[in-house]
């Protein structure tokens, strides 16, 4: 049997470790050292991951309150528990920092900063950092892999660059360079990062054999692909087909509703065909750090390289970026139809992360929402069970609990993120008029659905 990933000198092939490690038995010395740069929703549950399969893991953040959380053993991602992350702190394996300079000496770095959009372009200030803080630590044999999000090239164009630049080492002959998307998906319970298959690539042979070996110990399927680029662009292709078809049946919803069909019985319909079809379903648009971003990411890099336009994506996102309009739309409608104007209405919006089961609240729909309803004259209260205060977007927005005196004193309650948490039937029975965006309420005189 070949050594362990976690415990080969640096710069030696990797092979599969066994069984998820447990090399705590071993000398300090012999135990590779990653750093993942960037403790949220990404690099959090790989830097977990790596230290229970038997790494040493230095968590890198410049964020200090989510490391000052972190070592208070207080966990924000809702993958991660505060028990897991004892246990990480307890093995003695993971240590997290806001220093780079911790970092030194590190065998394998993960990089998964945030790659938002500004005035509509790609910001990659973020990679450039990162790479520019590890470049001086790059030595011969370690590994440097990008998780972020981003156009296909940047591994290349971008990161590579500056690893060499700040290094004085060539990728590729000194050291190896690979990319790797994620696939985290929070508060999936079955496909976890372990579940789900991991694509892989690298700059040559060499960086893709030492990038495969380093996921093969953390997850339970690889898969490698022939170049960084290609990697980059499944990325972009798994959620820009999320994008498009999600964009289709939203504009959908919209005309079914103006014939007085209803959309959600259709949906339902059509996925009873066993083949040429994959159901999708309304809502009042699209959030989280991928799907708002990342079909922008490609449409931009097909316009700045080929001069030409992704019509697909660009359609897509003017649909998607309008259905918070068009909620707030029916919700005058509603109002309307009881006498009451949505100006100094009374309205209670339940959830306002992306998705239910999750506080996080990146590019939500939900705070676009409550931004609509305030600029128009609401009275907007909020819940969610997964946060404690309100989005920083949303300053003035009162957060309450769902009690029945809450729900009987909104004009309109409007149900944006579905979370378990909400008991839906108590909530209807008490509601003098529910919008509801994701069809979650059982069928009722006082609910009306997207």
């Amino acid at each position: 049997m070949t050594d362990d990933p976690a415990t080969t000198p640096a710069g030696d092939d990797m092979d599969n470790p066994t069984e998820g490690g447990g090399l705590s038995h071993l000398p300090s010395t012999n135990v590779k050292t990653v750093v993942v740069v960037g403790q949220g929703y990404v690099g959090l549950p790989i830097a977990m991951r790596a230290v229970e399969v038997g790494f040493r893991v230095i968590g890198l953040d410049k964020d200090a309150r989510r490391i000052e959380r972190l070592k208070n053993r207080d966990s924000y991602v809702e993958d991660i528990s505060a028990d897991r992350l004892n246990t990480a702190f307890g093995s003695g394996r993971y240590s997290a920092t806001t220093d780079a300079a911790e970092a030194v000496g590190f065998d394998i770095a993960v990089i998964t900063v945030p790659t938002p959009l500004r005035e509509s372009l790609p910001d990659l200030s973020y990679i450039e950092s990162a790479a520019q803080d590890l470049a001086p630590m790059v030595r011969p044999g370690c590994t440097v892999i990008l998780e972020s999000t981003t156009y296909p090239g940047t591994t290349e164009e971008l990161m590579v660059p500056r690893l060499e630049a700040g290094s004085g080492l060539r990728a590729g002959t000194d050291f190896h360079v690979g990319y790797s998307p994620e696939r985290i998906d929070p508060g999936n319970p079955v496909w976890t990062l372990e579940t789900t298959p991991k694509v892989v690539a690298g700059i040559d042979p060499a960086s893709l054999a030492h990038v495969s070996s380093f996921y093969e110990a953390l997850v339970n399927e690889v898969v490698p692909v022939s170049s960084c680029k290609t990697a980059e662009l499944t990325k972009l292709l798994e959620n820009t087909f999320r994008h498009v078809n999600i964009a289709l049946v939203n504009e959908l919803a919209v005309f079914a509703n103006e014939l007085d069909i209803d959309i959600w019985e259709a949906v339902e319909a059509a996925a009873t065909k066993p083949f040429g079809f994959m159901k999708f379903t309304p809502g009042p648009g699209v959030g989280g750090h991928c799907l708002p971003v990342d079909p922008s990411y490609l449409s931009w890099r097909v316009r700045q390289t080929l001069g030409k336009q992704f019509r697909f994506v660009e359609l897509a996102n003017d649909v998607n970026e309008h259905m918070p309009d068009y909620v707030v739309w029916r919700l005058i409608m509603l109002l309307n139809r009881t006498g009451r104007a949505l100006n100094g209405a009374k309205v209670l919006v339940l959830g306002l992360s992306y998705k239910k089961n999750s506080g996080d609240a990146r590019e939500s729909p939900a705070v676009r929402v409550v931004e609509l309803l305030t600029n128009h004259g609401a009275d907007v209260r909020a819940s969610d069970p997964f946060m404690s205060e309100p989005p920083r977007a949303l300053t003035g927005v009162t957060m309450v609990e769902v009690s029945d005196a809450a729900v009987a004193d909104a004009d309109v309650v409007v149900l944006l993120t579905d979370h378990d948490a909400f008991d839906l039937k108590q909530i209807a029975s008490h509601a003098a008029a529910v919008l509801d965006t994701r069809n979650r309420f059982e069928p009722s005189a006082n609910v009306e659905r997207l």
